[in-house]
């Protein structure tokens, strides 16, 4: 058996004349979590889509569980879990009903089907709250409801869009931490997101953006991959420094506002130049490789 649980070969999803995914090439591994990181309208969702066979490629070519997506999808269906950022709740429904619901669409036993809710109320702690309607429901239980229908058949693979969107800090701590002990009895997730701390939960990254895979590795290795020094200088007004920075003298590969603070990114032996600034050599963060990489893929990386 192959250590791949999903591998694609420049995979392609054309919709007229508009192309959301473009030659996209990826392996991610059996019991990982993989990250898939991009702003909104990169491709993320309809790169997952095709996966989950439900949109066929335009072109290029994938296997999940070692299946065709574009073949054998219906089959890829029955063998994994998704959840959306809309969780796909029936909200009329109780807790206890969404979870019968789609035992039955998994075509559970009852013995099974019996055990696994039990299971999947306890994982979500709504055991207590089995017979509360879901659209009555906060934003994190409704995530953690969503997980347990998604997983209720024991897939071997699970795909996450986005579904950390619009739920609390705490409630996106929790949720991590059962992908944590899932993942650790062998589940694979494909994770979407636009979080970068999420980022650093995950074995691997992928960053797609306008559609290109544009950077793959691990948190570490992608850290590594920044050329130069990064420097950070807390300012009480960082886009007037980016403006004088941008008319001065002194030379610098790129800066960008981050909260109350600039980085700018030197070559090495430059950040000497930066002393007068009170500037901090820092340790690049990955919101500071995804910025890179869509600047260099952009082509506007040269300040």
């Amino acid at each position: 058996m192959s250590i791949y649980a999903v591998t694609t070969d420049e995979l392609t999803r054309q919709f007229g004349n508009i192309i959301a995914v473009n030659e996209v090439s990826m392996k991610i591994k059996h019991g990982s979590i993989y990250g898939f990181l991009g702003p909104n309208g990169s491709g993320k969702s309809t790169t997952i889509r095709m996966l989950c066979g439900i949109l066929e490629p335009t072109s290029g070519n994938g296997q999940v569980l070692g299946l065709d997506i574009a073949r054998e999808s219906e089959a890829i269906k029955s063998k994994i879990g998704y959840m959306s950022q809309k969780f796909g709740l029936y909200e009329d429904l109780t807790i206890l009903e969404n979870l019968q619901f789609y035992a039955g669409l998994y075509n559970l036993s009852k013995d099974v089907r019996r055990k696994r809710i039990e299971e999947m109320l306890e994982m979500a702690g709504l055991s207590a709250r089995q017979k509360q309607l879901a659209g009555n429901l906060s934003g994190g239980w409704k995530q953690r409801l969503a997980l347990g229908c998604a997983i209720i058949h024991k897939p071997a693979m699970v795909f996450l869009d986005e579904p950390t969107g619009g739920v609390d800090p705490l409630s996106r701590r929790m949720f991590w931490e059962i992908i944590y002990r899932l993942a650790a009895t062998g589940t694979t997730f494909m994770v979407s997101t636009h979080f970068m701390d999420e980022a650093e939960h995950c074995d691997e990254l992928g960053f797609i953006y306008e559609g290109k895979m544009i950077a793959t590795g691990t948190p570490g290795q992608l850290k590594k991959t920044i050329p130069g020094k990064m420097l950070e200088i807390g300012t009480e007004n960082p886009m007037k420094l980016l403006e004088e920075l941008r008319s001065s003298q002194v030379v610098f590969k790129d800066a960008y506002i981050c909260g109350a603070s600039l980085r700018i990114l030197v070559d090495n032996g430059q950040e000497r130049d930066f002393e007068k600034f009170s500037a901090q050599v820092m340790s690049p963060t990955l919101e500071d490789v995804f910025v890179y990489y869509a600047k260099l893929n952009s082509k506007e990386l040269t300040v």
